[in-house]
Formats: C-alpha cells, sequence, structure tokens
C-alpha cells in the first residue's frame, strides 16, 4: 500500500479513559446521597453542566473536577462546606492518578503501522495533562506529530492536514467518537477507521453513517494491521 497518513485518537481509542470518569461519577453519586434523583437524573444535570462549560474551559480531570463541584451546589440538600467541595472535586483528580491501561493490541498494532506509515496523535483536552498521558503511554515515539487541541470539529481537521501537508484521500482518522473523530474527519474530506468502544462517553455519541465510501468499521484495533 502507498504510504498514508493515519491520525490515531488518544483517550478509549488507544487507551482506557472514560471508565475513571465514570468511576469518579458513582463515588459522586454516593456522596451527593440525594433523597429523590436517580443516578441517570443526576447524570443529566451534569451532563448539561458539562455541555455550557466544555465551550469556555474544554475538557480533563480538572475540568471535570470544577464541573462536579457546580452541580453539587446545584443539587445538595444540605448546608454546603468548603470540605463538601473539595471532597467532590477530590474524585476527579484521583483520576490523574490512574494509570495509563493501553487496550488490546495497541502497543504493537501501533509498533507495526509505523514502519509503513505516517502517524499523527491529535487528541483534545488540557494540553499539560493530554501530554503527560501521552508520556506515561509509552507511544509517543511511534508518533511523528502529537497535535493537542480545545476540540476536534470539522476545522480542526482542516487545519491539522494544511498544517501537516497532508492528502485528504491518504489520510485517515482512527478513534472511538462518532463526535470527535469520525463524523468530523468525513465531513473535512478525510477517511475514517471507527472503532467503537463500549464505554465511550455520553456526550460523545452521534450517529455514525451506515453506508459511507470513506468509512470503515472495525471491531479491534489489531485490524488496522490488516487494512494498512
Amino acid at each position: 500500500m502507498e504510504r498514508q497518513h493515519l491520525i490515531f485518537d488518544a483517550d478509549d481509542t488507544l487507551w482506557e479513559n472514560n471508565i475513571y470518569f465514570e468511576e469518579a461519577f458513582e463515588r459522586f453519586y454516593e456522596y451527593l446521597s440525594h433523597s429523590s434523583l436517580t443516578a441517570a437524573q443526576v447524570r443529566s444535570v451534569l451532563d448539561e453542566i458539562e455541555i455550557a462549560n466544555a465551550k469556555v474551559n474544554g475538557y480533563g480531570s480538572k475540568n471535570f473536577a470544577r464541573n462536579l463541584a457546580i452541580c453539587y451546589q446545584h443539587l445538595a440538600e444540605r448546608d454546603i462546606s468548603p470540605q463538601d467541595l473539595a471532597a467532590v472535586q477530590a474524585f476527579a483528580h484521583a483520576i490523574l492518578e490512574k494509570p495509563i491501561e493501553l487496550l488490546d493490541g495497541v502497543a504493537e498494532t501501533v509498533a507495526q503501522l509505523c514502519k509503513r506509515h505516517e502517524l499523527t496523535l491529535f487528541t483534545k483536552g488540557d494540553p499539560e495533562e493530554q501530554r503527560l498521558k501521552i508520556d506515561r503511554s509509552g507511544l509517543r515515539d511511534y508518533f511523528a506529530h502529537t497535535a493537542i487541541v480545545k476540540e476536534k470539529n470539522e476545522a480542526a481537521y482542516r487545519e491539522l492536514v494544511r498544517h501537516r501537508g497532508f492528502t485528504p484521500e491518504r489520510t485517515w482518522m482512527i478513534g472511538n467518537s462518532p463526535k470527535s473523530d469520525i463524523n468530523p474527519a468525513l465531513a473535512a474530506g478525510l477517511r475514517a477507521v471507527y472503532v467503537p468502544h463500549p464505554r465511550t462517553w455520553s456526550l460523545e455519541h452521534e450517529a455514525v453513517p451506515e453506508d459511507h465510501p470513506r468509512l470503515v468499521k472495525i471491531n479491534s484495533i489489531r485490524e488496522l494491521a490488516k487494512i494498512f
């Protein structure tokens, strides 16, 4: 195959991420101990806060901590102390201490592909936090370029392609998120490989085209070695 430009998402494509946010939310819900709201109802309130604040503050565990504190202030049924706010934010801060757990097949697949194609790591979130995860993953040396942006939308993909001088017909976005990885890449004229993750963040869910000439769907990242 002619040399391709393979752009990889990071969180929940190369390593586990959202499961730690879900664990933090479970601890938050238990601490909140609301008398009537279910976990799903509390999660809905938190989602609205996250949607609004992401536009200003972006993503990552630090912003998640801020959002948990705001949610607690909205829903707590008792007087709120500084200790309460510190406690709920600590649930999110603990995410930074979690290990980087590579998904099955990632290490060997990326090591193979970098010998044949140019690999780029394209992720969103807090730059310092994402750089730390990349360093701890042990994968940095396989990628010719790393880009961390506030939002992965169509404009961000077009800018990445322009900046790197990629040919869209030979450029593929590989990721688990329909909203941030697949749909905006297709809209920017790129090709895409959709690798679903069972615990993808609910706010990253969108419909993915059933039949698209530039889209490939796989079940495991190991399958990339057969495609490329």
